[in-house]
């Protein structure tokens, strides 16, 4: 019966240790941070880390910022870093910098850490960006690298744009300045010409920080565009033109071929009318319609002219001989 009672009580002070940390109460009443036990029984059953909260509500009332312990639980419940937001308050807090409770866990809640965020703020950041590649307008490519400083706007972190937003305007407005730049020689005497125009555009509105600076750091000459696109045009122009040719000449040889079918057409035509010819003659010689000596005096005629043609030939022949 005595063991039995012993065992429950040893129970429940193991319990109540549990539920209620002894250690981190006494360790708060010694800091000056007044946490009573219904809290610490509280954060238990709520399945938040007495230890954690508690120190942390330390670590900034020694710090000199008025913090709630219900601040800290709430921001815990909601999946945020307690760490950090402490962290982030006591370095804002010591740098001057107004960042309060409520904006600190909201930029911890949106995914940012806000620790380096504060750090950003004292201690601007070096970006280098990718290399730009750019045209001027007299055809000639620059490879552009710059090195970009950036501030961390603290009010903006909550639905700023990052980093990379920055550096793809940063690359957009690079080469737009040098193409319209009328030759790369300009730009490689003034390349701080690029910067203020840069500058001057306010790449960073409505983004999470502050572009303090752009520093070109190096300009290399490329390709000379202009001369290979006038090349490629030259021989688009020349493929153009044999295409053009191909179909003149593909035109002319489907006429050729129409005209020797017809020329063979009207022959063949040719042929069987004059076979028709004697039929015709033997008709009429039949019937009556034609004697027989009008039958010889055509045939005359006909070697007549056929007399005369060839003595024409020959003598074009011989005239030709002459000539040549």
């Amino acid at each position: 019966m005595e063991l039995g009672i012993i065992a429950v009580i040893l129970i429940g002070f193991f319990l109540l240790i549990y539920f209620i940390p002894f250690g981190v109460y006494i360790n708060a009443l010694s800091s000056g941070v007044y946490v009573g036990i219904g809290q610490l029984l509280g954060m238990r059953l709520r399945q938040v880390p007495p230890s954690l909260i508690v120190n942390n509500l330390i670590k900034a009332t020694k710090a000199g910022l008025s913090l709630s312990l219900s601040d800290l639980e709430t921001h815990y419940l909601a999946k945020g870093n307690v760490n950090a937001v402490v962290n982030a308050l006591i370095s804002a807090d010591k740098a001057n910098i107004n960042l309060n409770f409520k904006l600190a866990a909201a930029i911890d809640l949106a995914g940012r850490d806000v620790y380096t965020a504060v750090h950003d703020s004292v201690n601007p950041k070096v970006v280098d960006t990718p290399p730009v590649t750019a045209v001027a307008k007299d055809g000639i490519q620059l490879v552009v690298n710059s090195r970009v400083t950036l501030k961390a706007d603290i009010h903006r972190l909550v639905g700023g744009a990052g980093v990379e937003t920055i550096l793809a305007r940063i690359g957009e407005a690079i080469v737009s300045t040098i193409g319209s730049s009328e030759s790369h020689k300009t730009v490689l005497e003034n390349p701080d010409a690029i910067s203020k125009q840069v500058l001057a555009r306010g790449l960073d509105s409505n983004t999470a920080y502050t572009l303090l600076s752009i520093d070109i750091a190096d300009i290399d000459v490329g390709e000379n565009i202009g001369a290979k696109l006038a090349a490629d045009q030259a021989d688009a122009d020349l493929q153009v033109a044999r295409a053009k040719a191909e179909e003149r000449r593909a035109m002319a040889v489907a006429l050729e071929q129409e005209y020797i079918a017809n020329i063979q057409k009207m022959k063949a035509l040719l042929i069987e009318a004059e076979a028709q010819i004697p039929l015709a003659i033997a008709d009429a010689l039949k019937s009556g319609n034609l004697g027989y000596f009008d039958y010889l005096k055509m045939k005359n005629i006909q070697a007549d002219t056929k007399m005369r043609e060839s003595l024409v030939d020959s003598s074009q022949n011989e005239k030709d001989n002459s000539n040549s």
